[in-house]
C-alpha cells in the first residue's frame, strides 16, 4: 500500500488571501475615487460668467469644487463619487427635492416659487462634471488593480 503525505504549505491560507484582497480593494478603490475627486474638482473652473451648456459648470464662489467627497463603503465593495447636496437657501430647498448640483450634472426642469408667490417654471441645460471625470479615470483602474493583492 502507498501512502500519501499531503503538505498543507502547498495550500493557500484562505483568511490571508481574503484579508489581502479586501485590503487591496478598499486602496484601489479609495483611490480611484480620490483622483476622480481631483478630476472633477479641476475641471470647475473658477470664472465670473457662466460655463456653455455641455461644459463643466463655473465656480463663482467655490462652493460646489469643496463639496465633492469621496468615500469607501466596505458592505457594498464599492466607492461613492460626488458632491453632497447644497440647499441654496439654507432652509427648505427652492428646487424641490432636486439638488443644485444635480441640476448642474443633469439639467432638468424645475418649478419653484417667486418672492411675489407664483410659480415660475425654470429650465437648466446640462454641464456634467463628475461623468466626464469618471470616464477620465476610468481608463487608469486595471493598471491600480495589476500586482495590488499583496500578501
Amino acid at each position: 500500500m502507498i501512502g500519501f503525505k499531503i503538505d498543507k504549505s502547498m495550500f493557500f491560507d484562505r483568511p490571508k488571501v481574503v484579508n489581502a484582497t479586501n485590503r487591496a480593494t478598499r486602496r484601489v478603490l479609495s483611490r480611484f475615487g480620490a483622483y476622480v475627486r481631483q478630476t472633477a474638482r479641476h475641471s470647475i473652473r473658477r470664472r465670473k460668467r457662466s460655463s456653455a451648456p455641455g461644459q463643466p459648470p463655473s465656480s463663482h464662489v467655490g462652493l460646489l469644487r469643496r463639496r465633492i467627497y469621496f468615500g469607501y463603503d466596505p458592505r457594498k465593495e464599492s466607492v461613492v463619487i460626488g458632491p453632497t447636496p447644497i440647499n441654496a437657501s439654507g432652509g427648505r430647498s427652492p428646487y424641490g427635492s432636486t439638488t443644485v448640483p444635480e441640476l448642474l450634472e443633469e439639467g432638468g426642469r424645475v418649478q419653484r416659487k417667486g418672492r411675489d408667490g407664483k410659480t415660475e417654471t425654470l429650465n437648466y441645460q446640462a454641464r456634467p462634471f463628475m461623468g466626464p471625470a469618471f470616464e477620465k479615470e476610468k481608463p487608469k483602474l486595471p493598471a491600480m488593480w495589476k500586482d495590488s493583492v499583496k500578501p
